[in-house]
């Protein structure tokens, strides 16, 4: 973790309603503004039970978010993985990376990479799990990590 950055774990029982704000503003701001992918940010997902939203501080501004879905036959899914434009380059993905591959644990894990971020997904265990495909105009590749 680099120095003076706070992680934090939570479900969505647990975030307070300006945590929730700030993390949602970055979603938004990244996927949707610098993107532009006009598309409904809020899925519901975010409030299933099984979810968890993890994120990283420095003196409580939020640099960058994930969360993991439960998917069906105990299948995590990583998604909304966004680093802030100012903290890009300091090594924040991968530190998120390693916090929700710890979460995870031995579970299967999915995710849809923008392809672009295939080998940085590679780096943590992944692999190309099928066809590429464009989503809002960005190409994605699904990729799979399974239990060692």
């Amino acid at each position: 973790m680099p120095p003076s950055v706070d992680s934090h774990v939570a479900a969505f029982t647990e975030l307070d309603a300006r945590t929730f704000h700030d993390l949602l503003r970055l979603r938004i701001d990244v996927f949707v503004v610098e993107q532009s992918c006009p598309y409904p940010e809020l899925d519901g997902r975010d409030v299933e039970p099984g979810t968890r939203h993890l994120w990283l501080t420095r003196d409580g501004a939020v640099l960058a978010y994930l969360r993991i879905l439960a998917d069906p036959a105990g299948v995590a899914r990583i998604g909304r993985v966004v680093v802030a434009p100012a903290a890009r380059g300091a090594g924040l993905a991968g530190a998120l990376m390693t916090g929700a591959l710890a979460e995870v644990g031995e579970r299967p894990c999915v995710l849809e990479a923008q392809t672009h971020l295939v080998a940085f997904y590679a780096g943590h265990g992944f692999a190309v799990d099928g066809p590429g495909y464009v989503e809002d105009g960005i190409p994605h590749t699904p990729m799979r990590r399974n239990p060692n």
